[in-house]
């Protein structure tokens, strides 16, 4: 590196030589000598007024190799002075980056003209974070001062929802960590739900996120806005579960209505039928059900668009139907069912037009397995791993649900292939969800006495 430098130094001082003096090469100098005393010129001509420096006219009067000492000399002084240079630039630049560094930290006059900026720029990052990873998103906010760790603090945050993902909102609403659950119920006690029917009730709570469709989730976040408006509107049903199993079947009836893959729509009275008992083991006045139905006819839900997994496609993208042979359970007769398998739960209806099915079978903690049977070939059957019963409903001659009572479910396809389709399908679709035992206990629950307190 300083061989390179010195090079450099070289190259430059014979261009500067080369500009003043107007020489092309050292042995010109070197035969241009005059002296400083009013000598003649030789044979290079001029008069004693020469340009040519005194340390020139030096050089003439010594040997080749004293001059080449010289130089080397003059190399090396411009070589330190060039270095010397560049340090003091070097330090004067250092300097400056770091008197701008203390003044955006120190709180100086330059610190108060972008502090709106960076603060501005900082919640943006916030929000970003928020989308990717809502957790670490707040965890951002908080850490520079952007929230206070609070649970009002942050719900407030969540509830404007200005440039939030409502999917992301809704994930970190349904966490199960006592901070997250001290955000929903801040989050909800922000909706005012005085005076409104249920439905008009849900759209506004529907809007402000995205509802999940993890069953634990879903379950905490219906829960809150079941108590929230029972608080706000205490006259209206006797208890929570009550609005609880009502908001369920007023978001399937809405997709029911208006999802395009459905085409037999339910009418008011099947409606009315889906809901019977559920006040106590009353019934709901027919004309609150009559306009829930027509509100929700007249206009679907809002809901926000983010990524299509939430509660409203559930039911109706199937994963496999087809005809099948069905066993009684107490009396062993087969008759033929439409059979849907979708989310890890199996419908069955008694013919493709019906638009609401006999049956649902949660596939949780079942099995299932090929059989043989003397009546009807290609069988096949679910089965309760370690329960006496498969928890099941169906709905009877009334149109109530109740509880099934099968400790298998025999089925018969129509051919080998159907069968091991079937098999596969169902075994895909086996897991354990506790959403459906949730909203079967939560009807249940309903149906019995649990009245609502006031306070």
């Amino acid at each position: 590196m300083a061989m390179a430098m010195v090079g450099v130094v070289v190259v430059i001082v014979g261009k500067a030589i080369e500009r003043r003096f107007s020489v092309r090469n050292i042995s010109f100098l070197l035969g241009c000598a005059a002296s400083d005393d009013g000598a003649d010129g030789s044979s290079g001509g001029g008069d004693g007024g020469s340009d040519v420096p005194t340390f020139v006219v030096a050089i003439t009067a010594v040997p080749c190799c004293a001059v080449a000492v010289v130089i080397t000399i003059a190399v090396a002084v411009a070589v330190t002075v060039a270095v010397a240079v560049a340090v003091a630039q070097l330090k004067d630049e250092l300097g400056e980056v770091v008197a701008e560094m203390e003044a955006m930290e120190g709180g100086g006059l330059v610190a108060n003209e972008t502090k709106p900026t960076n603060k501005a720029k900082q919640t943006s990052i916030g929000r970003k974070k928020f989308n990717m990873d809502p957790k670490k998103g707040i965890e951002y906010l908080i850490e520079h001062n952007l929230l206070a760790p609070t649970p009002e603090d942050v719900a407030q945050f969540l509830y404007k929802g200005e440039g939030l993902n409502k999917t992301a909102i809704g994930d970190y609403l349904g966490e199960r960590h006592d901070f997250n659950e001290r955000v929903l119920r801040a989050f909800v006690e922000l909706h005012d739900f005085t005076d409104l029917i249920l439905v008009q009730a849900l759209r506004q709570f529907l809007w402000s996120f995205r509802l999940p469709g993890e069953a634990q989730k879903i379950d905490r976040m219906m829960e809150c806005f079941a108590q929230r408006y029972c608080q706000l509107n205490p006259n209206i049903f006797t208890n929570t579960d009550t609005c609880y199993v009502l908001s369920f079947a007023i978001i399937m009836l809405n997709t029911s209505l208006h999802n395009p893959s459905v085409k037999d729509k339910p009418s008011v009275e099947q409606f009315i039928s889906m809901n019977r008992g559920i006040n106590n083991g009353g019934d709901l006045p027919r004309e609150l059900l009559v306009s829930l139905y027509e509100s929700i006819k007249t206009e679907p839900f809002k809901i926000p668009e983010d990524d299509g997994n939430d509660l409203m496609h559930t039911f109706f993208n199937p994963d496999k139907e087809g005809w099948l042979w069905k066993q009684g359970g107490r009396y062993k007769s087969w008759k033929r069912r439409w059979f849907i398998l979708n989310d890890n739960c199996l419908y069955y209806f008694e013919y493709t037009t019906d638009k609401e099915p006999r049956g649902i079978i949660p596939l949780e903690n079942i099995q299932v397995r090929e059989v043989q049977d003397r009546h009807k070939p290609h069988c096949f059957e679910l089965y309760a791993a370690g329960s006496e019963f498969i928890k099941a409903c169906k709905t009877d001659s009334e149109g109530k649900v109740v509880e099934g009572k099968h400790t298998v479910y025999r089925m018969s396809a129509a051919t080998d292939e159907e069968k091991d389709e079937w098999i596969k399908c169902v075994r895909q679709s086996i897991s354990h969800n506790p959403f459906y035992d949730m909203l079967a206990a939560r009807k249940k629950k309903a149906q019995k006495t649990n009245v609502y307190s006031k306070s």
